[in-house]
């Protein structure tokens, strides 16, 4: 029997911001050494990044599985998994023997208390399945609450059953759901995608619709909403690709830009757009302007990040979430 040794190493740094505390943990075999950085904290709306270096020893005989390696992120509760998302190749490591992988996974805005764990699946070059548990805390957050009062345009757009509707949102879906592991167009920190920092919601507010016809809904609120005035500039969180931009019944002129696997940015209500599908764009170039289209109470930019097709907190995103610096 294989000797086989496992090792873990936390290292909390102290921060005032949304980003969790960085962690670092190494397993290790005869066969393969894996380091690992990640964020230790599950906090509801947050998400979970994992960054992994795979070194196979120079002497280690090599085996077809070796370019084909596999790893799966996993969020548990109760041993139960709840959240899960393959690894996919960077390609940043300089070293031969080593390759670098990355996973992100949300964590539900909904998230309550309870036990919870986090879990690598890795195949090893052996062709065995190994199963690494990461040290990890939960911090639970208080969401803000607040009731948005319709007129009758905005009711109207907010109790919309069209098929046209339907087709919006089930196409937007389609997009946020897909994950291909080789769009890896930037592992940079985010940036606002304006200058303003005058908050008028916040990505997990509990939301109370009341309807002129006096009925009401609950949901939450997906994103942060920026209070700038129509035609303020609007730019670029980062580096990716234009995989939407049209105009819809509820968010009005919007764009999606795509920058990870499964990772996207959303920007609605706009009064004008810069960029069409399919377009490149760099971090901070312009695509366009604020405006009030669609469901909206007043001129603003709703900022949104969505990660494997879940709503999840912007600010987080605004740190080294790659953990591309030491």
């Amino acid at each position: 029997m294989k000797k086989f040794l496992i090792s873990a190493v936390i290292l909390s740094l102290f921060s005032t911001s949304i980003f969790a505390a960085r962690a670092t943990a190494k397993f290790q075999s005869e066969s393969y050494t894996l380091n690992i950085t990640y964020n230790d904290t599950i906090t509801p709306g947050n998400a979970i990044f994992a960054r992994m270096t795979v070194t196979i020893p120079k002497n280690h005989k090599k085996t077809k599985t070796d370019s084909e390696r596999k790893a799966v992120l996993q969020l548990l509760q109760d041993k139960k998994i709840i959240e899960s998302a393959p690894f996919y190749s960077i390609s940043k490591s300089k070293k031969q023997n080593a390759s670098e992988m990355l996973c992100g996974i949300p964590v539900s805005l909904w998230l309550t208390e309870g036990n919870y764990s986090l879990k690598i699946v890795f195949s090893t070059p052996d062709e065995e399945i190994k199963e690494f548990i990461l040290p990890s805390t939960l911090k639970m957050r208080d969401f803000n609450k607040e009731t948005l009062v319709l007129d009758e345009k905005n009711t109207a757009i907010k109790t919309d059953n069209s098929p046209e509707r339907a087709a919006q949102i089930e196409k937007l879906n389609n997009i946020l759901f897909t994950t291909l592991p080789s769009d890896v167009y930037s592992l940079k920190h985010f940036t606002a995608p304006t200058e303003s920092q005058r908050y008028t919601a916040w990505c997990g507010d509990r939301r109370i619709y009341q309807y002129s016809s006096g009925k009401s809904s609950t949901s939450l609120h997906y994103g942060n909403d920026y209070g700038v005035p129509e035609g303020t500039e609007v730019r670029a969180c980062a580096e990716g690709r234009i995989v939407m931009a049209e105009s819809r019944i509820s968010t009005g002129w919007s764009i999606v830009i795509e920058h990870l696997p499964g990772l996207y940015s959303l920007y609605y209500h706009m009064s004008e757009l810069k960029v069409k599908e399919g377009d490149m764009v760099k971090q901070g170039e312009l695509i366009g302007k604020s405006g009030s289209t669609g469901l909206a109470t007043g001129p603003h930019l709703h900022w949104e990040i969505r990660l494997n097709g879940s709503a999840v907190c912007p600010e987080y995103f605004l740190e080294d979430f790659t953990f591309e610096t030491e």
